[in-house]
């Protein structure tokens, strides 16, 4: 790896299940680790090369485990979450893809619902997203274009959707959609299962597909 790669990780505080799958998404990227986040490190077998954030779920144990590591702290009374001034630190450094892990789950619905939405929002700004517990994984969907995926058979699918959808087509699923409007709010979108590549496109709206890969997902 050299600081000419653009892929970055970015380590957040929500829930962890270490796989092969995802050992293979982390390597090879640089790493930045954001508050409590830096608990993943050793379990990934990673070394951040930035610890950011305000510090107030880190113990002691963690700052000693990883003293080394350079650190950028933020004071608590700030207007961004740790997670989003770590995004911004790899942005910062040239980041054009983001393996944001640890990004479900955790004490801190709020935060959860943070890393949702900004994925979102950087896949429209042209940044690629991938949002990961190891267990589940989330990708942003952008209106006007076909997104293909290609997980096993029988992988639990949805996609969240943050506005109304307008258009949606859906193949490749058990349940498929064509040109459909979805409300806000609707559950239509909920639990289907890949049958073969699955396909999802709109017209307008922001959603993220959020997958469940089965226990034969493997890299």
């Amino acid at each position: 790896m050299t600081h000419k790669t653009t892929r970055f990780v970015i380590l957040l505080g929500g829930e962890l299940v270490v796989t092969p799958r995802l050992l293979a998404q982390v390597a090879e990227a640089r790493v930045i680790a954001a508050d409590s986040g830096m608990r993943h490190a050793a379990a990934l077998g990673v070394k951040p090369e930035l610890w950011t954030g305000d510090f107030d779920s880190v113990d002691d144990e963690l700052r000693e485990a990883n003293r080394a590591t350079p650190v950028e702290l933020f004071p608590a009374d700030k207007d961004k979450t740790d997670g989003e001034i770590a995004v911004d630190a790899a942005l910062e450094r040239g980041a054009r893809e983001l393996v944001l892990v640890g990004a479900f789950g955790g004490a801190r619905t709020d935060h959860a619902f943070l890393h949702l939405t900004a994925a979102v929002r950087l896949a429209e700004q042209g940044v690629s997203c991938l949002l990961t517990s190891g267990v589940q994984e989330g990708v942003p969907l952008l209106a006007g274009r076909e997104a293909e995926f290609e997980y096993p058979d029988g992988t639990l699918v949805s996609v969240l959707a943050f506005s109304e959808l307008k258009g949606l087509t859906v193949s490749g699923a058990k349940w498929s959609l064509s040109g459909h409007d979805v409300e806000f709010g609707s559950s239509l979108t909920l639990s289907n299962e890949v049958r073969g590549t699955l396909s999802v496109r709109f017209d307008s709206g922001r959603a993220l597909l959020l997958a469940h890969p089965v226990s034969s997902f493997s890299m």
